[in-house]
């Protein structure tokens, strides 16, 4: 019973015999390999467990022309999503892929061998196609950005042997698989589950619509959140997982539980909802909330939706009898302060007093460190929140100084790491350039590229140090725009970075050398020697333009305080 979904055969490819499992293992070494990337690691772990049924592997030309025509597969089996093992013409060539060849898919972050794949074809897909079928169009779209940027040129189709469950070593024991999910709600004895999809935090709304779901209907909640591939920018799953678990209590007599589903998004509006209907169906729920706007990526440049704001639950409708589960749309919870309760958007009366804080409010006041109501969201929840996200005052930060040796900005940089650790509040790590090149960097040149990548370790090292709180102070000369709108880019991911351009020119960065290393480069003796007889590119786009030539050290120090003040990263207190 547990392996039988609503509607068909679930199928679970991981369901094999120990001798079956050893035989493949055993032919996987021998094999020729495809070394799967993370959004292809996650469809095939819910290829192998059942979570893609009716699929039992990447799908072949056939099938995916009808997929993405059709929204079915060559059976006619309902199907939204395209699901596609994406490879490179030079690793068709490598492995000499073609029909009939068996091949191992191998995991990159171990290297364990996962599956074998069987092909039925190697294919080039026509991605303009899919990109206007699937999902609308719109070159902004990021799905469709994907496809022009990131997918291989060919598509291998065909059916999976699966040898062995990929490794996970965060919250195992909330990773079921469908088979799994479903004998646990039989445990519990369940036989109404709603399904919540989410890739967000959770906050007291969540609660009193997905309880109001569950009341409605009889049934229990089966709160389900992507962990796998989500929207850039998405708070990380760690967080929203330690929210989820903090929640659960919150709901009445055992009414929810939690399982995670490793799902690669592609924000795919009404394609995906019913691609997600069809994942929760196959985990054991009877219904699924599908909300305003649902899986859509919001708006593109010119501030317009991808999609419309119940397009996702007008397709899901469409197949209801087919999908053989229940749509609960989704109703906005506002909340009602004068009688302290959240009410669907549509039962508030005209006139009623209402709250709400929006997403960006809510993050400004997480950064600020502002008081967020429990009218909004349960104490236990922000203080997960709170840990993962500090207030500005507590982030870490970068400040990059460029400009020419002699320039003053090694001088600025000392001055400014002793003023950082005065104040206190966070470490500090300086980052000068001589100290960079003797520690990290001692194998490399003055090429463009050594330099570039000189720029890179610094930029690694200073990310890592920012994710960690700390205050990085980086001081190379750093001479040429694509590395530092690199290092920009690689350590914003983490925090904030500040291009400082330390502006003093050449003639007083020159006469100001008490080394001689000038005169030895004017001389011909060094080489490649920035300003010299190698170029240096000013910023065109610092944060903070100084000229040591002008002001003070002292003064160029308390410009960059004041900017880091600007921005609430240093406490005032």
């Amino acid at each position: 019973m547990a392996n039988q979904p609503h509607g068909g055969v679930l199928k679970d490819l991981l369901a094999r015999d120990a001798s079956k499992h050893d035989e493949l293992a055993e032919e996987a070494e021998k094999l020729p390999a495809i070394v799967l990337t993370e959004r292809q690691l996650c469809d095939l772990e819910l290829i192998m467990s059942g979570g893609f049924s009716p699929l039992e592997g990447f799908l072949n030309e056939k099938d995916y022309n009808s997929v993405v025509e059709n929204v079915r597969i060559a059976d006619g089996s309902l199907f939204s999503m395209p699901i596609c093992l994406d490879v490179s013409e030079k690793t068709v060539e490598r492995a000499n892929l073609r029909a009939g060849k068996r091949v191992t898919l191998r995991d990159f972050r171990d290297d364990q061998n996962l599956a074998i794949i069987t092909i039925d074809d190697v294919y080039k897909p026509d991605r303009q196609k899919e990109a206007r079928e699937v999902f609308g169009g719109d070159p902004e779209h990021p799905a469709i950005k994907y496809l022009n940027n990131t997918v291989q040129d060919y598509y291998v189709g065909g059916k999976i042997d699966a040898i062995s469950r990929l490794n996970h070593y965060d919250y195992v024991a909330l990773r079921y698989t469908p088979a799994e999910l479903r004998i646990h709600f039989e445990k519990l004895g369940w036989s109404r589950v709603v399904a919540f999809q989410t890739r967000n935090p959770m906050h007291r709304a969540h609660r009193e619509l997905t309880v109001r779901a569950a009341r409605a209907r009889q049934a229990n909640v089966l709160i389900h959140p992507v962990v796998g591939l989500t929207k850039p920018g998405d708070i990380d799953h760690f967080t929203r997982v330690r929210v989820y678990q903090a929640l659960l209590p919150r709901y009445p007599n055992g009414m929810a539980v939690l399982g995670l589903l490793p799902l690669a998004m592609r924000m795919g509006g009404p394609r995906e909802a019913i691609w997600h209907a069809i994942i929760r169906k196959n985990h054991g729920a009877t219904h699924f909330i599908v909300g305003r706007d649902h899986a859509g990526p919001g708006k593109n440049s010119a501030g317009k939706d991808f999609y419309g704001p119940y397009d996702a639950q007008y397709a899901v409708e469409k197949y209801r009898e087919e999908l053989g589960i229940e749509v609960v749309p989704f109703q906005q919870m506002i909340y009602l302060p004068d009688s302290d309760e959240y009410k669907p958007d549509d039962e508030v009366p005209s006139g009623v007093r209402t709250l709400n804080i929006s997403g960006t409010e809510l993050r400004s006041r997480l950064r600020s460190g502002k008081d967020i109501p429990e009218w909004f969201s349960y104490p236990e929840v922000v203080r997960v929140l709170r840990e993962s996200h500090p207030p500005r005052f507590k982030q870490g930060f970068t400040v990059f100084l460029t400009g020419y040796q002699n320039s003053g900005k090694d001088a600025v940089a000392r001055a400014l790491d002793v003023t950082l650790h005065q104040q206190g509040g966070r470490p500090v790590s300086l980052l000068l350039g001589d100290t960079v090149r003797s520690e990290l960097s001692s194998e490399l040149g003055f090429s463009h590229s050594d330099r570039h990548k000189n720029i890179q370790r610094i930029a690694f090292v200073a990310a890592e140090l920012t994710k960690a709180g700390a205050a990085v102070i980086a001081a190379p000369i750093a001479p040429f725009e694509e590395s530092r709108q690199s290092a920009r880019e690689t350590v914003s991911q983490h925090g904030s970075f500040y291009l400082v351009h330390v502006a003093t020119s050449l003639e007083y960065s020159e006469k100001a050398d008490k080394r001689g290393v000038y005169a030895k480069a004017r001389r011909g003796e060094i080489k490649g020697f920035t300003g010299v007889d190698d170029p240096y590119e000013a910023p065109s786009k610092a944060d903070l333009v100084v000229d040591i030539e002008k002001t003070s050290v002292r003064g160029v120090v308390h410009q960059i305080v004041l900017m880091l003040e600007s921005q609430g990263l240093l406490d005032r207190l």
